[in-house]
């Protein structure tokens, strides 16, 4: 079956927040960032008025591959929400964490108090230390994703029914009805659910229930394959799911000098660091079935930025960023997911240099359609 990609709604962009220390590469370069609040709300507000449409904060429960520290996502979410008028907010959650109707309870409490901007983003969990070392059960790769679904499901029952009911193999719901419901926005029947995954069992959940799926970095044509595959899924259950893609932007005034920021990254690398992410992360995947799982045919240079985004190639003068953008555009993605070196300085250049160019690109491709 073939899917066409939609080509008309212009393209979103998210920034991830760096609510953990670090920052987003792994690597003894300069990363002008930092994880408290008070960076934070003023970069949240930054990136409401240069054309962000959603920030996600980082789900981290313990120090590791450099992050020694990192604020809980749910309150650090709220925090923003607060903070800013316009910027939804998703915050990344882990089932077997949370209980799901605490959660469903916190995010609708969260979406009143925001206007209707509270969203989630679903992560199955691949860091085991995470759950063992809080005396939580470690599940394996399927049961994970089978916990997911069921997660969920039943967020999204609570959410939107008044005899909510559920009867799975983890959770379970009897004539529950939660007030308040979610705010009602138009075009959103409840908060909106996000979710990622590169495994066979990752993409039939997010085709299967989920509102958007997010890929790790990919080059156009990675991409388009799980574009068809969720897309696909999606069909069979007489459903639309829509695509954000992750990318590490580095603008500059050249190719060269942003070739040359790249290179310098991968050069001051946290060796020690990206190793042992890249074995935990791979061992994580290869328990999956077919051996599709995340990181699975990543190079010590790709795990340098932990989500792949060198891959996305959102690398050079701005002219080239942009009309990168469209190529992904065409091939499906709705939104981008960004990362940088410097926030605060380059999201407000995205803003002023990179954004303008997009949206004259896409007013032109929709002339040539016209």
């Amino acid at each position: 079956m073939t899917h066409t990609p939609p080509h008309t709604d212009p393209l979103k962009f998210a920034y991830w927040v760096p609510n953990v220390s670090g920052g987003l590469v792994v690597s003894k370069i300069e990363q002008r960032t930092d994880w408290g609040y008070e960076y934070n709300k003023v970069l949240a507000q930054l990136a409401e008025n240069n054309g962000f449409d959603y920030a996600l904060t980082q789900v981290r429960y313990m120090a590791s591959y450099g992050a020694d520290h990192q604020h809980e996502s749910t309150s650090f979410s709220l925090a923003l929400l607060l903070a800013t008028e316009r910027l939804k907010v998703i915050a990344a959650v882990h089932p077997g964490m949370w209980q799901p109707g605490v959660l469903a309870k916190y995010i609708a409490t969260a979406d009143h108090l925001s206007g209707g901007r509270a969203a989630i983003n679903v992560v199955s969990g691949w860091f085991k230390d995470e759950f063992t070392k809080m005396g939580e059960p470690w599940l394996e790769h399927g049961e994970r994703y089978r916990r997911t679904e069921e997660f969920i499901r039943y967020v999204r029952e609570i959410w939107t029914s008044e005899h909510a009911e559920l009867s799975g193999d983890f959770y379970r719901l009897h004539d529950f009805d939660l007030k308040p419901k979610p705010v009602e926005v138009e075009g959103r029947p409840h908060p909106e659910i996000f979710f990622g995954g590169n495994s066979t069992d990752a993409r039939g959940v997010a085709g299967r229930v989920t509102d958007w799926y997010f890929s790790n970095g990919k080059d156009l044509d990675g991409f388009s394959e799980q574009y068809a595959d969720v897309s696909g899924e999606a069909a069979r259950h007489d459903r639309t799911v829509k695509f954000g893609l992750n990318g590490f932007m580095i603008a500059r005034d050249s190719e060269k000098e942003a070739r040359e920021t790249l290179r310098e990254i991968v050069a001051k690398a946290d060796t020690e660091a990206v190793e042992g992410f890249g074995d935990a992360v791979k061992q994580a995947g290869q328990s999956t079935s077919d051996k599709k799982g995340m990181w699975q045919d990543s190079s010590f240079e790709d795990l340098v930025q932990y989500n792949d985004g060198f891959r996305t190639n959102l690398i050079g003068r701005p002219e080239q960023i942009a009309e990168r953008m469209i190529d992904f555009k065409k091939r499906g993605v709705n939104l981008f997911l960004l990362g940088y070196l410097h926030f605060q300085e380059e999201v407000e250049h995205f803003g002023k240099h990179v954004l303008p160019i997009v949206r004259e690109m896409e007013a032109e491709e929709a002339e040539r359609a016209a």
